[in-house]
């Protein structure tokens, strides 16, 4: 960092030397922004799941516009926590990223090596075994390792519901065939009926069987071979193209649902899934 205060035509010319110094000068306690400045993993931490997800968002919705400038938003949260770091003497962005290339080199030796991989589940195989062989290294430096060491604690509960099934999986705790998984699904649901329909109502026991319901369709998803995270936001989508054709109908008559009963609101339903 050179002294005075910086302007766009003295930082770096190349896209990502030009970033990192952007983000080393918010960060400068004498010229940079006070906000910035004032920011901590843990407080950055919620935008970069919000900027993830907007991906997501961007893919989805096939804009490829949008996708760049998220992509952006993105991969600023990485040079931030990077910068962070660096302050700290931990880390740089070139760490980071020599790590995660290393990490690649060593994830796919069909590319970089000898080894004969020809299709994309048997790449999965490997990855999962490589991943399982480094978590055991791990432990054995750290302690006792488990096939569920590693999840995130802070991945979306769908998303984690199905990362440490597929762990549990890789040591043989699954079922081969589906069938078992449907009914699994089936006693979850008769346990929650059981809860919903007692004398006496406790919510913490239906949040319980609630909770075990959704873990069991996770792992039917997981079956399926389909994203529940993707397949829910499919859904999720679904719903609100066929609500707002209800409202688009209600609010040609001057009306809005709240104006409306639940049987002339399934008409339009009904309606809308011959649309959508």
């Amino acid at each position: 960092m050179t002294s005075g205060k910086p302007t766009p035509d003295s930082l770096p010319k190349e896209p990502l030397p030009r970033l990192l110094a952007v983000m080393a000068w918010l960060r400068d306690r004498q010229h940079g922004c006070p906000w910035d400045i004032d920011q901590t993993f843990r407080t950055i931490a919620p935008y970069t799941i919000e900027e993830a997800y907007e991906v997501a968002d961007a893919i989805e919705r096939d804009d490829l516009p949008a996708l760049k400038e998220e992509l952006g938003d993105l991969l600023l949260q990485v040079v931030y926590h990077s910068q962070i770091a660096r302050e700290a003497g931990s880390f740089t962005f070139d760490d980071v990223a020599a790590a995660i290339a290393d990490k690649m080199v060593d994830r796919h030796p069909h590319v970089f090596g000898d080894m004969d991989i020809r299709t994309a589940d048997a790449q999965t195989v490997s990855w999962e075994a490589r991943k399982a062989a480094e978590r055991a290294a791990k432990g054995a430096t750290e302690g006792m390792p488990g096939a569920l060491d590693g999840v995130a604690l802070a991945l979306p509960a769908l998303m984690r519901a199905e990362k440490i099934q597929k762990r549990a999986a890789g040591v043989g705790f699954d079922w081969a065939m589906i069938g078992p998984v449907i009914d699994k699904i089936e006693e979850e649901l008769r346990e929650l009926r059981a809860e919903l329909e007692a004398a006496k109502v406790e919510q913490a026991k239906v949040a319980d069987e609630l909770g075990d319901v959704l873990f069991a369709v996770a792992n039917l998803a997981r079956h399926c071979k389909v994203d529940p995270e993707v397949a829910l936001r499919a859904t999720n989508n679904k719903f609100e193209k066929r609500f707002r054709h209800i409202e688009q109908r209600l609010a040609k008559t001057g009306r809005k649902p709240a104006d409306a009963s639940l049987e002339e609101m399934e008409t339009l339903w009904q309606e809308a899934k011959g649309q959508v």
